[in-house]
């Protein structure tokens, strides 16, 4: 464990002495650990042509593999500190921003409130990035959204459905306002028509703000308006979710985004949206549909057991859901797809 542990931090740093400095030990130490560790898998796991440290052939196989076994070890120890009742360990979680920003604070809070022994540590991320962090071992549990790309080895258990809006601002500006030096700001753009839902094609040359890349929203949209034959036009982009809400209000442009994260935010306005006119019709009640629509699993990997803190999360977030759910205190948009 020493050897790979040495080996990661300099595979991550690319400088012995930096990596020797993190790990509090002598330089030396260090390379003579990863000199045994090549001699005892019969292969160079670094190049050190003319003082630049990369990684060979060989190393770049290893370094992954030697990252989830760390992580793992570290998983086990965790594990094994639980057994006393579940006053100590730890939950590692991944959360998309909107449920970070909706209902996943009053889960925490429940889980805190019945378990104060146990650390939690939310990682708020993209989808995609957190699928990533799941199968190296860094995360414990993730909220993801449905379907994960590629075959990543995770089990997945759909939970929720969320309503994708278009956000706007919500109240147009009667006059530019003034501005602190004493001029006028520029007036905002015409906001979005208000209509009981609006199409992808309704998004042809509104510029948008746009998600930075690793959120599936970023994706999803920018796929949905290329299928209906338009690239779309971004004001800005490579925000996070507050910051595109924000620039939302402040009228550099729309955005998509779930409706979860519009509550509290009196200066958006969110409306319902769909693929096409077609899509907007149950063609057997002649009735509008509900909208566009996305699925948020929780997710873990398939090789590795949950921990016993992880399982209890699991299981207080399941209760709140389901509470949630006949109280009717979800979010507006937001269906649980647990069974009450």
């Amino acid at each position: 464990m020493q050897q790979l542990a040495y080996f990661v931090a300099v595979a991550e740093v690319r400088h012995f002495t930096q990596a020797a400095e993190l790990l509090h030990v002598a330089q030396p130490s260090l390379s003579k650990q990863i000199r045994a560790l090549e001699a005892d898998l019969g292969a160079s796991l670094f190049s050190r042509a003319r003082g630049n440290i990369t990684l060979t052939p060989a190393g770049e196989a290893l370094l992954p593999l030697a990252q989830r076994i760390l992580a793992d070890v570290d998983t086990a120890r965790h594990e094994v500190q639980e057994l006393a009742g579940l006053r100590r360990g730890r939950v590692r979680l991944g959360a998309t921003p909107s449920l970070c920003a909706g209902l996943l604070g009053d889960v925490l809070r429940r889980f805190h409130d019945a378990y104060p022994g146990i650390r939690i540590l939310v990682e708020e991320g993209g989808s995609r990035d957190l699928v990533r962090a799941l199968t190296r071992g860094e995360l414990d549990l993730a909220l993801v959204i449905l379907p994960l790309h590629g075959d990543p080895p995770l089990e997945t258990a759909p939970i929720l459905r969320e309503r994708l809006v278009v956000a706007s601002p919500a109240e147009p500006e009667a006059r530019p306002a003034p501005h602190p030096s004493g001029g006028r700001m520029p007036p905002r753009p015409a906001q979005v028509p208000r209509r009981p839902h609006l199409r992808i094609s309704d998004l042809r040359n509104r510029p948008m703000v746009m998600f930075r890349s690793g959120y599936d929203l970023r994706e999803a949209t920018i796929n949905a308006c290329r299928a209906e034959g338009f690239e779309p036009r971004f004001a800005v982009e490579g925000g996070e979710m507050d910051a595109v809400l924000r620039f939302v209000e402040a009228g550099l442009g729309i955005a998509v985004v779930p409706s979860m994260v519009l509550a509290g935010r009196p200066g958006l306005h969110g409306t319902p949206l769909v693929l096409s006119d077609d899509e907007t019709r149950d063609h057997r009640r002649g009735q509008p549909s509900p909208g566009l629509l996305r699925t948020i699993a929780l997710a873990h990997r398939k090789d590795v057991d949950l921990t016993h803190a992880a399982r209890a999360f699991q299981s207080t977030l399941e209760t709140f859901l389901v509470e949630a759910a006949l109280s009717g205190s979800l979010p507006a948009g937001v269906e649980t797809l647990l069974d009450g």
